[in-house]
């Protein structure tokens, strides 16, 4: 069940830098993209407190931080055209290589 709650902390952790982005424009601050960057944070870090009850903080901040970042990446290529390259796309996927590599050694 940790797994599984970290995995959606994680999931949380791609909203809030959306929300920013999405929240400050040139035509100023947009208050409903704040909201849900704030939401999106508290919901976060609420379920990596309750996760890291049974995973070790390293791992369970490692793993969330990750799967914010890969989120991020992806995120970032399919709303906001940011650069799709291989390169990009290669260094991405060695965290998501250390994600796993985490999760599969740290038992069940």
């Amino acid at each position: 069940m940790a797994w599984l709650l970290l995995f959606i902390a994680g999931l949380f952790e791609w909203g809030w830098p959306v929300g920013l982005k999405l929240g400050l424009t040139d035509r100023g601050l947009h208050w409903g993209w704040i909201g849900f960057s704030l939401l999106c944070l508290a919901m976060s870090g609420t379920l990596l407190l309750l996760a890291q009850r049974q995973i070790p903080i390293g791992t369970a901040y490692a793993v969330w931080t990750g799967i914010g970042a890969v989120g991020a990446f992806v995120l970032g290529i399919l709303l906001f055209a940011e650069a799709a390259t291989l390169s990009r796309f290669l260094f991405v996927g060695l965290i998501v290589v250390g994600i796993v590599g985490l999760r599969l050694s740290s038992g069940p």
